[in-house]
């Protein structure tokens, strides 16, 4: 199979909105009208519910973590592994089904992630929810997370082309959260 098929494959995958699918099947239209106006499991899981948030947030990390699974058991050279995590993780923010207009990429880049370095992710995780706990914004957490994700990888694997690919997905991952620091700032983002 050829390398750069496997990365839009990926992309193509990675933009499957299983938010806006999920909500759907659960009588609500266009999950983009309600709530934030999100596609990712937070608004699916205050809009829908809980069960489908879970839902949501599952396929979302399946997204990130299968590609590069399969990936680093088909290729296994780092840098077309981090290629396709990449692509995977475009498909999700910037989906062609959606105008390329889709979700904040925490959980696909988690998923990638946790393909990865599972221990990264599980000090990450540990960042994301203390920080939710101490101060209850979810966006805040995840905004935590990303940035905490180049520094761990480094202690933990210090592969080059991973630290690079986890510093690019933290910019994008800040850039889609401009309307969400905007509010922290303010003092009026939704606590959870």
């Amino acid at each position: 199979m050829s390398k750069l098929f496997f990365v839009l494959m990926a992309y193509f995958l990675g933009a499957v909105p299983i938010g806006l699918l999920i909500a759907k099947i659960y009588g609500h239209p266009d999950i983009r009208r309600e709530g934030s106006g999100n596609i990712g499991a937070t608004n699916v899981a205050r809009v829908v519910g809980k069960k489908q948030g879970l839902i949501t947030l599952i396929g979302d990390i399946s997204k990130g973590a299968v590609p590069v699974l399969l990936a680093m058991w088909l290729i296994g050279t780092d840098t077309w592994i981090a290629l396709i995590g990449l692509s995977s993780f475009l498909g999700h923010i910037f989906p062609i089904y959606l105008k390329f207009r889709g979700g904040k990429g925490v959980a696909t880049a988690t998923g990638v992630f946790f393909a990865i370095s599972p221990l990264a992710v599980v000090f990450d995780l540990l960042i994301f929810l203390f920080v939710v706990w101490r101060f209850r914004y979810v966006s805040l957490g995840s905004l935590s997370a990303a940035f905490a994700m180049p520094f761990l990888l480094f202690i933990i694997s210090g592969k080059k082309v991973y630290i690079s690919l986890s510093i690019l997905m933290a910019i994008l991952i800040f850039y889609r959260h401009k309307e969400n620091i905007g509010r922290l700032l303010k003092g009026e983002e939704n606590r959870l």
